[in-house]
């Protein structure tokens, strides 16, 4: 008897899971690293406020690890959980090309991009309609997914690593593709609100939509009928 196909492979939901505790630790340590310069400046240099384009608000203890001023311990934070991350990423991404989950599940095809298509999936949104006929996820999901798993996450990764004075003192070419370590900075920080901008909307539409049933496959991996 052939078992049914999991809706959520082992693979997946492990990442899951590891990505969204390294994102929140890696989120809060960071919180309290950018407490000790609330400016963020372009370019290679910057220091003085005066050239910031923008002074970040000091962030509350309840908001950062650990709860107290303290870079030093930040940055143990932050560097431990910027591998466990980086690891768990790059082991998800070889799995996924060689599962077929990437080509099966995130990859848009062409028909996809058609206007009609596109609004017929914003619409399907708005009536929080989520299922999407012969695919696992629509299309605004796929492009979401997507942009963050191959884009975003690897972006995050490679401004970190600019920002770094050992790996700037090795590979400077680094910081230099981001238009200096500034730069990198700026970006990351981008970076950083704008996950957690899809974290929250992620999380909104889990809870609009059979919240149990999704956290649920989502562990147990459910079936590809969307059965649990």
């Amino acid at each position: 008897m052939t078992r049914p196909r999991k809706r959520h492979q082992l693979s997946t939901r492990i990442w899951h899971w590891i990505n969204a505790l390294s994102l929140a630790v890696l989120f809060m340590s960071g919180l309290n690293i950018s407490n000790a310069h609330r400016h963020l400046y372009w370019g290679e240099w910057g220091f003085s406020p005066k050239d910031a384009w923008l002074h970040p608000p000091k962030f509350p203890g309840w908001a950062t690890i650990p709860d107290y001023y303290s870079l030093a311990v930040a940055r143990d934070w932050h560097v431990l959980f910027a591998w466990i991350f980086s690891v768990s990423l790059l082991l998800f991404l070889i799995v996924g090309m060689l599962n077929g989950h990437f080509r099966r599940d995130i990859v848009t095809r062409r028909k996809d991009w058609r206007p009609s298509a596109i609004w017929a999936d914003v619409r399907a949104h708005l009536r929080l309609k989520f299922d999407h006929a012969g695919a696992k996820y629509n299309f605004l999901q796929k492009l979401a997914y997507g942009l963050v798993v191959f884009i975003l996450l690897p972006l995050m990764i490679l401004t970190g690593m600019a920002m770094s004075p050992g790996m700037d003192a090795a590979w400077s070419f680094l910081s230099e593709i981001f238009g200096g370590r500034q730069s990198a900075r700026s970006i990351h920080f981008i970076i950083a609100w704008t996950l957690f901008g899809f974290f929250i909307v992620h999380v909104i539409l889990v809870l609009l939509n059979k919240p149990l049933k999704n956290v649920g496959e989502m562990i147990t991996g459910g079936t590809a009928d969307g059965t649990a």
